[in-house]
């Protein structure tokens, strides 16, 4: 995450994905989460490494990106500290549903849900998170909350959880900023909400991907994607509209 001061860690860059964006893991320059906060919040892992941030939505269902798939994938939950020497609770991928419209990020439909092992017992450390209606809409300048794991410093790998507020930006500011990057991206995805960097000097950095954008209790987004840098962070950050999702969640869930 970025809070005004550039530092700048590794960064995952999937093979489908233009380099002057950034996707992936790592959360630079934010705050610890206090403890007992965000219990919904889970590590999206591949061969036992955080990838991804994502969050609970039901005992045994996860919500993250789409393009953080991977064939091991498990998920951790209960713990704001991942470090691999704790005694993790850690969750296998049964299932992966992504939409079919999905191609890769800047296309759009950048969500993922996972169907894990076995029920996450709620209560104390775990808990799920609310997601919104098909109708549910987020108004402008709405401070919200972003968390997840990674770097702080340049090649420094961290363990613990972290969070930052952000403000939501509205829709037609956020493409008229994103035009200056028009020779990678002609124009924005559809069904996306704009949060974070813009005239704000903070937002997600580096990635972050996965991890809920959540405003007023509701988890309304997920992390999709930013400007490589994070230096001069003047489009705002890019998240994935869960609501526009809401019927696809529901009718995925009840199909399996």
């Amino acid at each position: 995450l970025y809070d005004g001061h550039f530092q700048r860690g590794p960064v995952l860059i999937l093979d489908c994905i233009d380099f002057h964006f950034v996707v992936g893991d790592d959360i630079i320059n934010g705050k610890k989460a206090s403890k007992n906060s965000l219990q919904y919040m889970v590590s999206v892992q591949n061969n036992k490494k955080h990838e991804c941030g994502g969050f609970l939505i039901n005992p045994q269902y996860v919500l993250t990106a789409a393009h953080c798939a991977s064939k091991e994938m498990t998920v951790v939950v209960g713990d704001h500290n991942i470090s691999p020497r704790k005694n993790l609770k850690r969750f296998d991928v049964v299932r992966q549903f992504i939409p079919k419209t999905f191609k890769n990020f800047k296309m759009g439909n950048d969500i993922m849900l996972l169907k894990i092992s076995r029920k996450a017992v709620l209560g104390g450390k775990v808990k799920t998170v609310k997601i919104p209606h098909q109708h549910y809409s987020v108004k402008n300048n709405t401070q919200c909350l972003v968390a997840g794991w990674g770097s702080t410093k340049q090649r420094e790998k961290v363990n613990d959880l972290f969070a930052l507020n952000v403000t939501t930006v509205d829709i037609h500011d956020c493409k008229e900023a994103w035009k200056k990057y028009k020779e990678n991206i002609t124009q924005l995805p559809p069904n996306i909400i704009c949060a974070g960097g813009y005239k704000q000097n903070r937002g997600v950095c580096s990635g972050d991907s996965g991890g809920p954008l959540v405003c007023n209790s509701v988890a309304v987004g997920i992390v999709s994607f930013n400007i490589k840098g994070c230096k001069y962070p003047d489009v705002p950050n890019i998240y994935t509209d869960i609501s526009k999702n809401a019927r696809w969640i529901k009718a995925m869930m009840k199909k399996n």
